[in-house]
């Protein structure tokens, strides 16, 4: 069977890690100690890569969807005979509530599969390849259940009815008519760990993970536009968060690619400062500030004492620093696509917009930075002090070039953002002469970047000093403050970005780019709410949301011919992008922005 579209997939979540499951019923990935750990299933990445499905034997249609308030996932399945549903679920530790969900989860995956009408032949194939596809598991069946080990890691399976194993796959077929409930559980440990699985309430397995989501999302209210949008989007958000830590990946997956066939596929299940500070942006506006000190604490440890050093722009999920890529051969890659790539070489780059990006995070929460501990605001100032002496270096960008390091603008702007922001701290972060210091290299970073980004002959401000190109990332200098939108100059660029790079309101990021980037098509309605154009604004904000997935997950990239989603799912960036854009939408007063504080 070939690869499933990746907007056929829906995310699966315990705060440690993630599972996809298609609209087949079938589970395609899971890395189940944390986001970044080996596979026991990859279907996702090659055919030979692992699966678990449960699905219907004969023909059928699916509808699906999530319980309220929840990433606990159910599917239904209409054959000829009846009707049969399958809900799926990673455990939450049992009794977890609100901000402590997640962060104990027990390595476990429930699958319910409950008969609706009629009596439905149902068929089930597990077949755990374990260490991205390297390992078949062995399997061996014990009192009710059957052990996959291969190596340091095993897998238990308990299931309701009879499996044959064979050359590492346990197979069943089976039955159920109205009202019959089939529970399968799959529980993963170290090999040499004792201790069994989790228990769960056997007439309600995935319940009490539920009421763990709801309780989350209870804890949050929105009084902006688009309430039931932002609430699932600001949820998959959470779902994206190793709650043990605090930090946010930004994918559940590695090496879906931006183009079919191409080689740009890369691993995004590490935590970058790009990413956390968007994150944190978009979960103020959701009416989640509680997790700020928590995760500007996790940043300050992560990023610790930077002595001069570049900042370093992306981590492990407990920290880690040392991300080193390498190839895996063995899986031949998402619709042939290849390389399949563990582990992400931007760790060693230099990203000059982060520093702005976390100091804008920290301006947008400084209420809730109040007190600032000690080891925030040296990270703070260390950010101020990067930006005034680093700002005039090339960079890799924001887009992490692999060629060569240039004079990106978005990076200018953002280390000007980051010593505005660092000035309207005042002495909370720095003396007199600090201020003074900082207040000197923003100046001159803005005269710089109003005199060489700006390029008469395109009569725009283009992606780099010198260049020609247009890139969507400009469109940051009017969200953060930068210019107003209404700037003369500010006007011409947003209107030659969205006449060349904009399809029917998906907007690439450069001319070439293969696909829509989906956060810079939500940073074009951010402008045109600026700009005064709020009635456009909000159609293209709905024309871009439309094109989620019928769970409402996007991918990093949409193609604005086909509507298909390319790259890593689900894209943290894409639902951030969303839950900003409905605010700036918003009508109330408190929505509305100052130029220069977002």
């Amino acid at each position: 069977m070939g690869n499933a579209a990746i907007a056929d997939y829906g995310l699966l979540a315990d705060g440690r890690s993630a599972a996809l499951v298609d609209r087949k019923g079938s589970i395609d990935w899971w890395c189940p100690e944390r986001f970044d750990a080996p596979s026991v299933f990859c279907r996702l990445l090659d055919s030979r890569g692992g699966h678990w499905w449960i699905r219907p034997t004969d023909d059928f249609e699916v509808r699906r969807e999530y319980l309220s308030d929840s990433l606990v996932l159910r599917t239904v399945f209409t054959t000829a005979y009846g009707e049969a549903s399958v809900t799926d679920g990673l455990v939450l530790e049992p009794g977890s509530r609100g901000h402590e969900i997640g962060r104990r989860s027990p390595g476990v995956l429930v699958r319910v599969v409950e008969g609706g009408s009629g009596t439905v032949a149902m068929t089930m194939s597990y077949y755990p390849r374990l260490e991205y596809g390297r390992r078949t598991a062995y399997l061996v069946p014990q009192d009710g259940t059957v052990v996959a080990t291969a190596g340091p890691s095993s897998l238990t399976m308990t299931a309701p009815v009879p499996l044959t194993c064979s050359d590492g796959e346990a197979a069943a077929r089976f039955t159920v008519g109205p009202g019959e409930r089939k529970t399968f559980v799959l529980a993963h440990r170290p090999t040499y760990h004792d201790g069994p699985p989790a228990g769960l309430d056997d007439r309600d397995p995935l319940g009490d993970t539920v009421e763990g989501w709801r309780s989350w999302a209870n804890l949050h209210t929105y009084p902006g536009r688009y309430p039931e949008l932002v609430r699932h989007n600001v949820l998959v958000l959470q779902g994206l968060t190793y709650q043990a830590s605090g930090a946010v990946v930004a994918a559940a997956t590695t090496s879906l690619p931006e183009r079919i066939g191409g080689d740009r596929n890369y691993d995004y299940r590490y935590a970058w400062l790009r990413d956390f500070s968007l994150t944190l942006r978009a979960l103020w506006v959701a009416a989640c500030p509680d997790e700020a000190n928590r995760l500007f604490g996790w940043v300050a440890s992560a990023v610790g004492q930077v002595d001069g050093e570049p900042v370093p722009v992306m981590f492990g999920v407990e920290g880690e620093r040392d991300l080193t890529e390498r190839r895996i051969e063995t899986l031949g890659g998402y619709a042939d696509s290849s390389p399949v790539r563990v582990g992400n070489e931007a760790w060693r780059q230099r990203q000059l917009d982060v520093l702005g990006e976390v100091m804008d995070a920290a301006w947008q929460l400084r209420d809730y930075l109040d007190p600032m501990s000690p080891e925030i605001r040296d990270l703070l100032r260390a950010l101020a002090d990067q930006a005034a002496t680093s700002w005039r270096d090339p960079d890799a960008g924001m887009w992490e070039s692999r060629d060569a390091d240039r004079h990106y603008l978005s990076s200018k702007v953002l280390c000007w953002t980051a010593l505005d922001r660092a000035i309207r701290f005042g002495d909370r972060l720095g003396d007199a002469a600090d201020l003074a210091r900082w207040a000197a290299a923003r100046d001159e970073a803005r005269e710089t970047i109003l005199r060489d980004g700006w390029n008469a002959g395109v009569g725009a401000y283009t992606g780099a000093f010198g260049s020609d190109k247009l890139d969507a990332s400009v469109l940051l200098m009017p969200i953060v403050g930068f210019l107003p939108a209404t700037d003369e100059r500010m006007r011409a660029t947003i209107a030659l970005i969205e006449e060349q790079l904009s399809h029917d309101g998906l907007l690439r990021r450069w001319d070439t780019d293969p696909a829509a980037f989906t956060l810079c098509s939500f940073w074009l309605v951010h402008c045109l709410v600026l700009t005064g154009e709020r009635d456009r604004a909000a159609a293209l904000f709905e024309r871009i949301a439309a094109t989620a997935n019928d769970l409402g997950l996007f991918a990093e990239q949409i193609d604005p011919d086909t509507g298909e989603h390319l790259g890593n799912f689900p894209q943290a960036f894409s639902h951030i992008g969303l839950v900003v854009a409905a605010w700036e939408l918003t009508d109330a007063p408190e929505a509305a922005l100052t130029e220069g504080e977002p």
